[in-house]
């Protein structure tokens, strides 16, 4: 059957394996390595933090039950066991309170994947410099980013979680470029891996396995890389197969050619932006918009009588569900609870998320004065501004303020600099390391690409720190 049905775009699956076998440190631009290294930063600051949480530690008690050989760290914890295993906790962890860094158009927390990917082959391979982690990182920013980016928005309409589904490619590239495979193998290990995609968007309405999504993507990536590496073999044409391919399955509107768009001059792992607030990316816009019209005109949330926000079709379907404390993935997907957060705190950060603050009496009556809808003037601009928010504000005293923003704080359009990133990373931290220990991460970091071997960064990272979160009982 598949042999009546034309490639999407023919040989783009080999393509981009040549391309991400042959990367190595020289060849990648200045500001890419820049990015990177912030991205390591950001990453081990999500990783470390999602360690304490419970969700996490049902994957990580999972996993140190097993036994395996003990060769790769778990952060936060101190123990050891088997590259795989590691991974599947630490990007767990690593997208365990909506942290994470974002590409854009892929809609692909790379950093929560790659970077437990790259440290768990590395600490195994012992001798690891920190320019060959930049390389192996770059590989699969590249690669997987622009996966999503060809599968477009229509995976995500479709129900499939990015972060399951193309971020299995951002995983077993930087594991291929980790292992030393060739273009051939590495081809393999895409193929492998594009079968492994998988993850449901109804997650994101409380249910733990969203953040497992993370952690299964980073922890196939490993096993394609390691099959490919000894003989096994995968479809070769998995991303542009016109029956049964990644594209043609996990999306009706494909768009094949940004697969190749600009490869090797331009750099999709450059475009890679931060979060500033804990909470899913679309409704960033929409929350700074509402502090800003509060601040500016000294507003207090009693002083609102209705708030009007206006969306594109994405962040409403993503977003603007009816909310019901059905728990922190729940709050942290919601428009509704981070406007109302954000109206009483300022901020939508780690305490605004916490168990006791999700069926808050008035964060609930400040939902009830909320109403969304699509903007279709914002539904006109297309893909590039699916993140805008238009937020008009009724007060009672009768007075109407509005404020617009069309790119979010974090995106390529407007980013956060590397040192707000380093001011999040100490944020999110600072219950999980010593003030000592946080300097020195910072440092190491800086001068990733001059370091011989990681095992300093690794030693500060695993060591076992105190959970912030007490597990609760399984049932």
């Amino acid at each position: 059957m598949s042999s009546n049905v034309p490639p999407l775009l023919e040989g783009a699956s080999r393509t981009l394996a040549e391309f991400s076998s042959a990367i190595r440190y020289p060849d990648i631009p200045a500001e890419v390595i820049e990015r990177m290294k912030t991205s390591v930063l950001d990453s081990l600051g999500c990783c470390l933090w999602g360690a304490t949480l419970p969700w996490t530690q049902h994957v990580q008690a999972m996993v140190e039950a097993e036994g395996a050989m003990p060769v790769a760290s778990i952060m936060g914890r101190g123990a050891r066991t088997s590259v795989a295993g590691a991974v599947l906790v630490n990007a767990t962890a690593g997208h365990a309170f909506e942290l994470d860094d974002i590409h854009k158009e892929s809609i692909v927390h790379a950093g929560s994947i790659a970077v437990p990917v790259t440290l768990a082959l590395g600490e195994q391979q012992v001798s690891t410099s920190g320019r060959t982690l930049l390389a192996a990182m770059a590989a699969g920013y590249e690669i997987g980013t622009r996966v999503g980016n060809a599968a477009t928005m229509d995976l995500f309409f479709r129900g499939f979680h990015p972060q399951g589904t193309s971020g299995v490619f951002v995983a077993a590239a930087s594991a291929a470029h980790m292992l030393g495979l060739d273009a051939g193998q590495t081809l393999h290990a895409l193929g492998i891996v594009g079968s492994q995609a998988g993850g449901l968007m109804a997650a994101q309405e409380g249910a733990m396995v969203k953040r497992l999504h993370c952690g299964r993507a980073a922890q196939s990536g490993v096993y394609a890389a390691q099959l490919a590496q000894r003989g096994f073999t995968g479809i070769t044409d998995v991303l542009e197969a016109g029956y049964g391919g990644y594209l043609s399955t996990y999306s009706g509107k494909p768009n094949a050619a940004r697969l190749t768009d600009g490869l090797g001059s331009v750099w999709e792992a450059g475009k890679v932006g931060y979060k500033p607030h804990a909470c899913v990316t679309s409704i960033h816009a929409a929350l700074d918009a509402l502090a800003h019209l509060m601040t500016t005109h000294g507003i207090q949330p009693d002083d609102i009588a209705r708030i009007e926000v206006g969306l594109s079709p994405m962040t409403y379907t993503h977003c603007a569900w009816e909310y019901k404390a059905q728990g922190v993935t729940a709050a942290q997907m919601n428009l509704y609870y981070g406007l109302a957060v954000m109206a009483y705190d300022g901020m939508a950060f780690v305490a605004q998320y916490s168990e006791d603050r999700l069926a808050e009496p008035r964060v609930m009556d400040f939902i009830r004065r909320i109403e969304a809808r699509v903007d279709p003037e914002i539904e006109a601009m297309g893909a590039p501004f699916r993140h805008a928010a238009r937020m008009q504000l009724t007060l009672r005293d009768g007075r109407e303020l509005a404020h617009e923003i069309l790119h979010r704080r974090g995106s390529p359009e407007n980013p956060l600099s590397a040192a707000d990133v380093e001011y999040k990373f100490r944020h999110v931290v600072a219950s999980c390391l010593r003030a000592a220990d946080i300097d020195r991460v910072v440092s190491l970091v800086a001068r990733l690409e001059h370091l011989d071997n990681l095992h300093e960064l690794m030693a500060l990272v695993v060591a076992p720190r105190a959970q912030a979160w007490s597990l609760p009982p399984f049932s």
